[in-house]
């Protein structure tokens, strides 16, 4: 029986979590559930998993969720504070899927305390990869991606020497835009861009994922995840979203993980690594199957890709102030205040006006963060 600590369990990837766990009603455990705010799903799930700590992060919605489920055995805490000891409970796999840099700190924590992470959350490594991955080499932890991507590269390595890498090839599907031009993007809705062909996310990472923002963040994580340097990491475009991305090896084999656009299997994976188990879900049938294309993407149309990788070379503070910049970009996207070609100027704004921070710690980290939040709000 493996207990888990769900950080971001009424989000997107929490919830098909708990599909893992009530498929797995004799393997897996709940212990703890942590949200933002969320209250009516956070009682759900108290009721239904009965874990022994409960977190939302919003200190009102905490103190109604206490009243709410004081018949229950569980604790409801609320803040960072309240995050944190979610993460640090009596677990063996920390799942981190809050989204934002809120979920920085937690991570860290079960790290610390000798959990293995199950992380979806790419703020974690896109800000503080340096730290994160010294601190669980320090702490013998494993880091258990789930991004289908990452998860695809990690399925990719297994059993294969780290200097027989020669590439790590990233997939993108390219969103709901990939074959539009400058000019055709100047007029895109929210509604439209929230329409991807391929996968159900949450609207913040499905604008992301139109922007090609998404896929930037994913190289960045890659390098820390898969100890490779950016020279090694290629992005290609494909439409179809099977291929979910590779490894290209020196003596030129490519070796690829294959799937219908279904995040359940990279959830399940990762719980159950290095274990593979039955898994309820559609298959690929390779006989449908009429094509898999590849292109390079487009950086002078998506220019959040290209403004991505300048952050990633710059290092340090870089990719932090890319981040946040990037999230207030899109919450005035979604808001309507800007619009959608505006969402890049936003973010080389506020990359040009930062002054770099070479080997940044957390609380610098956090600080550069809310400076660059500010600075655009």
């Amino acid at each position: 029986m493996k207990k888990l600590s769900i950080l971001g369990s009424t989000g997107s990837i929490g919830t098909q979590t708990m599909d893992i766990v009530d498929a797995n009603p004799s393997l897996l455990t709940v212990e703890a559930v942590a949200a933002n705010k969320n209250v009516e799903k956070t009682e759900e799930q108290i009721r239904k998993y009965r874990p022994k700590i409960a977190a939302l992060y919003d200190e009102d919605a905490a103190k109604e969720l206490k009243v709410r489920v004081k018949d229950t055995g569980t604790r409801v805490l609320s803040g960072m504070d309240g995050i944190t000891e979610a993460a640090v409970c009596d677990a063996d796999i920390t799942v981190c899927a809050m989204v934002g840099m809120i979920g920085i700190t937690p991570a860290l924590a079960a790290i610390r305390a000798g959990h293995d992470i199950a992380l979806a959350n790419k703020e974690t490594l896109v800000t503080a990869g340096h730290i994160i991955t010294k601190e669980a080499e320090k702490n013998n932890v494993r880091i258990l991606p789930v991004d289908s991507e990452h998860s695809a590269i990690f399925q990719s390595l297994n059993g294969e020497e780290h200097d027989a890498v020669e590439k790590i090839l990233l997939t993108a599907s390219g969103g709901p835009f990939r074959n539009k031009k400058p000019e055709e993007l100047e007029n895109m809705t929210a509604a439209e861009a929230l329409k991807h062909p391929n996968w159900d996310m949450g609207p913040k990472v499905t604008i992301d994922s139109s922007t090609l923002v998404n896929k930037g963040l994913e190289v960045m994580e890659a390098r820390w995840l898969f100890d490779v340097s950016y020279d090694d990491i290629e992005v290609l475009v494909h439409p179809q979203s099977i291929v979910h991305s590779a490894v290209q090896y020196k003596d030129g084999a490519v070796i690829a993980e294959l799937g219908v656009p279904d995040m359940h299997l990279p959830i399940q994976y990762a719980l159950f690594y290095p274990e593979r188990k039955y898994l309820n879900m559609e298959r690929l049938d390779l006989f449908k199957i009429r094509e898999l294309t590849f292109f390079p993407p487009d950086l002078k149309t998506f220019r959040g890709l290209e403004l991505a990788l300048k952050a990633a070379r710059k290092g340090g503070s870089m990719p932090t102030v890319f981040n946040a910049a990037n999230e207030e970009a899109v919450k005035k996207f979604l808001k309507g205040e800007i619009r959608y070609p505006e969402i890049a100027i936003v973010i080389e704004k506020a990359m040009d006006e930062h002054r770099l921070i070479d080997d940044p710690g957390i609380e610098e980290i956090l600080e550069c963060e809310k400076e660059t939040r500010e600075s655009i709000g």
